[in-house]
């Protein structure tokens, strides 16, 4: 009867089983957070950088995909002008992005062909 109670007993190997099973779900953790939840954050961050930086005459994208120009800004709201004489008030949280202007095209990719003398 002894002999079965030292059999089922932990030996030196099996005693570290314990710390070792946790190393492959922090392996995990870390992954997610640097490819998940990290850049994630990040995004988070621009866009609320972004959304407090915006000013009057902006030209802005809704999530909802309305292009429009600010025309006033309150606290948590944002008035748009989508077309003339039409106003839509918006929650800040609710803007997408800026829209950049076309801007105007630099030098032609082709350069001029010089003429032989």
């Amino acid at each position: 009867m002894i002999d079965v109670a030292y059999a089922m007993g932990e030996s030196g190997a099996a005693g570290q089983g314990g710390f070792t099973a946790f190393v492959p779900l922090i392996l995990m953790f870390v992954i997610f957070y640097f490819l998940l939840i990290r850049p994630q954050q990040k995004r988070a961050k621009e866009h609320q950088n972004m959304v407090n930086n915006l000013k009057k005459g902006d030209r802005i994208i809704t999530s909802g995909g309305i292009h429009g120009t600010i025309t006033s800004l309150g606290d948590t709201t944002i008035s748009l002008e989508v077309s003339e004489n039409v106003k839509i008030k918006i929650n800040r949280g609710n803007v997408a992005g800026l829209v950049q202007k076309p801007s105007l095209q630099k030098e032609s990719k082709k350069e001029p062909k010089k003429e032989k003398k």
